[in-house]
């Protein structure tokens, strides 16, 4: 595809019009709105992670609502099986044949609620969906239409009745956000919106307006991938990746699929900031989110009480950024 200068300036306007109409659903989160937008704009998936409340579920519905594409959830419970989410065949005997039932991963933009309270060989049967963009029932594959993008959410201080994300899985999401409390003004806010004539505690999404079209969103996504990346920044981006497999605090690194995460989300994040060019900010900027779940600290980092966050902060302060 070739891409000119409009095109990436009707791309960041797009990208503008699309987080002002989250936002006006979703009260402040304004870093969680840019990453989970940034990563719907690089074809990746997102793990969303925060405490109850914060509106996790809220976010994942007002950007489903933002184009009109298909959207499903799934409530992943202890006794959710394969079948419940990818589909089954269902033999017909009338016509004396089997026909495939599509389970809700069939959709654009699917809500994985919960994740981690699903065993683990539920949570596998997305690992090919998320991958391959197909699903195999019966030994015959099926293909998802584009765009597709999984939104899994979970709840990082319940441990009773959950079962951790395989590394595996983990790296298949291209980010993971956290959601932190809001602001003293955003809690006042949101405490305004959701208790002024309403009944019941949920913000609704139904002020956000549907802007775009499946096609379109397909069509950003073919833009932001030709945003050009210099080569002294794919170079620091890969310096980053290469410099967590022996920072002192971490104890296992992260693997080439972060190199191309940092770069992909960091083309993104300049079509965000209405550039058609990638600077290190964008690779700084996209570090936290792409790398936070591909490491591992060690147990004396943990007992000194250090975050992975802290230590990619660190790193990120030492290791030299190429000038402009």
């Amino acid at each position: 595809m070739s891409v000119s200068p409009e095109h990436f300036t009707q791309a960041s306007d797009i990208a503008q019009r699309l987080q002002a109409e989250i936002a006006r659903s979703v009260v402040g989160q304004t870093d969680a709105v840019r990453a989970v937008l940034a990563s719907l704009l690089a074809g990746g998936h997102v793990l969303l992670e925060g405490m109850p409340g914060l509106g996790k579920t809220l976010l994942v519905k007002a950007l489903a609502k933002t184009f009109s594409g298909q959207f499903a959830r799934i409530q992943f419970t202890p006794d959710l099986m394969p079948a419940d989410v990818v589909g089954h065949a269902v033999f017909d005997l009338k016509n004396q044949s089997f026909t495939v039932r599509r389970g809700p991963i069939f959709t654009h933009l699917l809500l994985a609620d919960e994740i981690n309270r699903a065993p683990a060989k539920t949570q596998s049967a997305l690992l090919e969906v998320m991958q391959e963009r197909q699903v195999t029932i019966e030994g015959e594959s099926h293909p998802l239409d584009a765009p597709y993008m999984v939104l899994a959410t979970q709840n990082p201080i319940e441990q009773e009745g959950t079962y951790p994300l395989p590394e595996a899985q983990l790296d298949r999401f291209l980010v993971k956000v956290l959601m932190d409390y809001p602001s003293a003004a955003e809690e006042l806010e949101l405490a305004r919106l959701t208790t002024q004539g309403r009944i019941g505690d949920a913000l609704d999404v139904a002020a956000v307006n549907t802007l775009i079209k499946p096609e379109t969103v397909a069509t950003l996504q073919q833009v932001v991938a030709q945003v050009r990346v210099d080569e002294q920044v794919l170079d620091y981006a890969v310096r980053i990746v290469r410099a967590t497999r022996d920072w002192p605090g971490i104890g296992i690194g992260a693997g080439p699929r972060g190199a191309i995460a940092l770069i992909r989300l960091a083309r993104a994040w300049a079509v965000l900031e209405q550039r058609d060019f990638v600077t290190p900010d964008d690779v700084k900027q996209a570090a936290l989110p792409v790398l936070r779940h591909r490491i591992a600290i060690t147990p004396e980092a943990e007992l000194e009480g250090l975050d992975a966050d802290r230590l990619l902060r660190g790193l990120l302060e030492q290791l030299p950024a190429p000038r402009a």
